[in-house]
């Protein structure tokens, strides 16, 4: 099989040679020690080409809008976040943290209480045509490859909270709901319009979500969660199955989502992920909701990847396949990006074990 024929046919609960598995990283991209271990094992190759990755990326075109459109709302520290070249398109200063990939985040709309003021930031142009145009044809040479295809449609609340402040977005949804109802609907206007332009242009897996959970459960109430983004959940699965029926929708959370994962099943959603092992159980989250759900993740990056032996990855491995993928529905990832913590006998330990185990039937 191809990698494109082995992922759908998993995501549609169908027999594969082996498990569809890939790092985490190869959508979103690695973190600095993983990036370097890699190129180190894997030159002059790629990770994705060393390992024969099942899924790769595509996004859309970088946008051509100024920086310096923000300098009202990143005030007096405008021309040092400017100049670091960690400000976002939204608006978001990035700034860099003491670990590694670790950022903190500068909130250009944190304590702005005016409307106006919210009503005339220069938001993103995510909505324009030449963001997408070329999409289509970078998605039809991978396929050409036997590449299974991934892109990244944005999320809501968490680029709501960004650009507010989790603080001030909280308090909003409590206090100021017409507020926090507008921001969401700007946020989530982007993200329905990436995800339609992504499906159409032929991308297999729209990847859309927000991280609404800790360790221990929901960020918020279900019933917040209802009033707040269940609805702008369900347009976006609408607006890619109307674009392009055949693709897969893809949700993530880390935590402890479980809660939640009925409402997500009704919203159409295909795939969850990470299903992160420290918080749920994969097993028994696949024998309540695997006739009805895919997964992709699963494996974990808190203990086992950084801190287990080989043969502990291996395990792990091992076990993911004989209850998660049993019949179908699981793309095997680590459950996150890989730490700095990460030997590359693990990673290598994790698709010897990926290619090693056999997919077992229903």
């Amino acid at each position: 099989m191809t990698s494109r024929e082995r992922v759908l046919a998993a995501l549609a609960h169908e027999a594969t040679d082996r498990v569809p598995r890939l790092l985490y990283e190869e959508a979103i991209g690695y973190t600095p020690p993983i990036e370097r271990l890699l190129a180190r094992h894997c030159a002059p190759k790629t990770p994705r080409e060393y390992f024969d990755m099942d899924v790769t990326s595509v996004a859309a075109a970088p946008t051509v809008l100024p920086r310096s459109r923000f300098d009202e709302y990143l005030g007096r520290d405008a021309e040092r976040a400017l100049a670091s070249g960690q400000v976002d398109e939204w608006g978001v200063w990035w700034r860099s943290g003491t670990f590694h990939h670790f950022a903190r985040i500068v909130s250009p709309l944190r304590g702005v209480q005016a409307p106006d003021r919210i009503e005339r930031y220069p938001w993103p142009d995510l909505d324009a045509a030449y963001r997408f145009e070329g999409v289509a044809r970078r998605v039809a040479d991978l396929h050409a490859q036997g590449l299974a295809v991934a892109a990244f449609a944005g999320s809501v609340f968490e680029q709501a909270w960004y650009l507010r402040g989790m603080e001030d977005l909280m308090m909003d949804m409590l206090d100021a709901p017409a507020a926090a109802h507008g921001l969401l609907e700007r946020t989530a206007s982007y993200q329905r319009r990436a995800a339609e332009e992504l499906a159409r242009a032929g991308v297999d897996i729209i990847i859309t979500g927000d991280d609404v959970a800790g360790q221990t459960g929901l960020l918020m109430s279900p019933a917040m969660w209802r009033e707040f983004l269940r609805p702008h959940l369900a347009a976006a699965v609408r607006a890619v199955k109307e674009a392009n029926p055949s693709a897969f929708v893809f949700y993530h959370s880390d935590g402890n989502v479980e809660a939640l994962v009925p409402e997500l099943i009704a919203t159409g959603i295909d795939i969850l992920n990470p299903v992160q092992p420290e918080c749920m159980d994969p097993a028994a989250i696949k024998r309540r909701f695997g006739d009805r759900l895919c997964f992709w993740g699963t494996v974990s990056v808190q203990r086992t990847m950084p801190f287990g032996a080989p043969a502990d990855v291996r395990a792990e491995v091992e076990a993911r396949i004989r209850t998660v993928a049993r019949g179908g529905g699981l793309i095997l990832a680590p459950a996150h990006v890989l730490g700095p913590d990460v030997p590359w006998e693990n990673v290598a330990a994790f698709f010897e074990a990926a290619d090693a185990t056999p997919v077992p039937p229903r």
